[in-house]
């Protein structure tokens, strides 16, 4: 029976002939996959949806597709080097490694450097930073999907999100997907907690859009005077910050000031302060709110001035005040570039993105900006193994079997007699890669081995 394709078709828009006719034929080889009317997980041609909307490059929407699942089923094997180029080919391997993941469990909520350490592994283990979004792509897909699921996998998958995957989309500075993982993840695990708040919101909605709206007219009256153009408009408040900054102010959501937000889009850096002195002209601000990220960026290349303001009924408002390219910036983190990869084009808030993911991963911060195809060699100087009980542990790269068993504990060290890699025993001069089980043999007694440096 012949698949109806009409509903992927909009993957196709604003790309040349040339790239549509590569989408059309990652479309063709999906198509090939059989109906399974009980299979719930997300499919690759939904996960480039939630891509597309987002304008990713040609190769990511291609990986995005070709990294479905259900493609492993298919006889004969499709060629993806061979049909769609190297880069295409290691992106679906890495999502497809990604997918297959499952070293989190529950109690790295209490042992928060495991799940530090994870969330290394993750950005370590993947060459190209491109993989990490799909996956984000992925994980979205299935939460939406996940009240088809049983109570306990919708509670773990919840935790996951909130301990790996909503942090990794922050640093990678991608608050779309932060927020809508984060919310989703929030309203699983907390729905009573999550229902109260979006009651609340909605109940006081109407007064609300009253307040903002009266704002924003006389803001933007001003501004015309001024012959400023500028996008403004009431920001949304997300459910999971919300209630994080009640639980850390002990507050209520009816005590919680920033609840009232306003975005002032303008056109260039020197609109962004003539609108600042403006708003502080007509109202009354509070000096201990205002921050300059513009001229002191946060460590994810965040810019933007933030600004506390009081109208006449003594309401707090939160004016966040940018350009267009750093609302892009901050919307979609290092997506909102892929528009310039061709052109290789870099800014200063994306080699600051990236050094922080340097930093992160504590090595030394370069002036190296992102390869034309992002290749990602930022966290190559660590290696992250698992021991045979899943704990992650996390060695200088080039690390042997002999330098993770000290690092398990000194007396195994001396101990050390041999070691298994998944299962294979390997020379202890073995050089470990990320990702492996490392399994230590010892012996009763406690001694140094010339074996230790005998390569066979």
């Amino acid at each position: 029976m012949q698949k109806n394709t009409e509903p992927n078709k909009h993957l196709l828009n604003d790309f040349s002939a040339a790239d549509k006719e590569q989408i059309e034929r990652a479309l063709a080889i999906i198509e090939r996959i059989p109906d399974d009317p009980h299979y719930h997980r997300p499919k690759g041609v939904e996960v480039a949806a939630i891509l597309r909307d987002y304008n990713v490059d040609l190769k990511t929407l291609l990986a995005a597709i070709l990294s479905d699942p259900r493609v492993p089923q298919l006889t004969p094997q499709p060629d993806i080097k061979e049909q769609f180029g190297d880069t295409v080919a290691a992106l679906v391997k890495d999502v497809n490694w990604l997918n297959k993941l499952t070293v989190y469990t529950p109690e790295m909520t209490k042992k928060p450097n495991q799940a530090e350490t994870l969330r290394r592994m993750l950005l370590s283990m993947t060459q190209d930073v491109r993989a990490v979004l799909i996956k984000l792509a992925y994980r979205i897909h299935r939460l939406r999907n996940l009240p088809k699921e049983s109570y306990e996998l919708r509670h773990f998958i919840s935790r996951e999100t909130l301990d790996i995957y909503a942090p990794i989309a922050n640093r990678l500075g991608i608050h779309q997907f932060k927020w809508e993982l984060e919310d989703m993840a929030f309203r699983y695990l907390e729905p009573q907690a999550y229902r109260q708040i979006a009651k609340s919101l909605a109940n006081n909605r109407v007064q609300r859009e009253n307040c903002i709206n009266g704002f924003i007219e006389l803001l933007q009256q001003h501004l015309a005077e001024e012959n400023i153009a500028s996008t403004c408009y009431g920001r949304p408040k997300h459910i999971y910050s919300i209630w994080k900054k009640m639980q850390r102010k002990h507050l209520g959501i009816d005590e919680l000031y920033d609840l009232l937000a306003v975005r002032v889009i303008v056109d260039n850096l020197t609109h962004c302060y003539a609108v600042l002195g403006i708003v502080h002209s007509l109202w009354q601000y509070i000096p201990k709110e205002f921050d300059d990220y513009i001229a002191n960026p946060k460590e994810n290349g965040y810019q933007s001035l933030h600004t506390v303001i009081l109208d006449p009924k003594g309401n707090r408002i939160e004016v966040q005040i940018r350009t267009q390219d750093m609302h892009d910036y901050a919307e979609l983190g290092v997506a909102a570039h892929w528009s310039y990869k061709e052109g290789g084009k870099q800014t200063a808030a994306m080699e600051k993105s990236v050094a922080t993911l340097r930093k992160l991963l504590e090595e030394k911060q370069g002036d190296e900006a992102l390869s034309d195809d992002f290749r990602s060699e930022l966290f190559n100087d660590r290696v992250y193994v698992l021991t045979p009980a899943g704990k992650l542990i996390d060695l200088v790269k080039g690390s042997t079997p002999l330098d993770f068993a000290y690092a398990v504990h000194t007396e195994i060290g001396h101990r050390c007699r041999g070691a298994k890699i998944n299962g294979r025993i390997v020379p202890l001069t073995y050089t470990l890669k990320s990702g492996e089980q490392v399994e230590i043999l010892t012996t009763k007694e406690s001694a140094p081995n010339h074996n230790w440096i005998d390569p066979n």
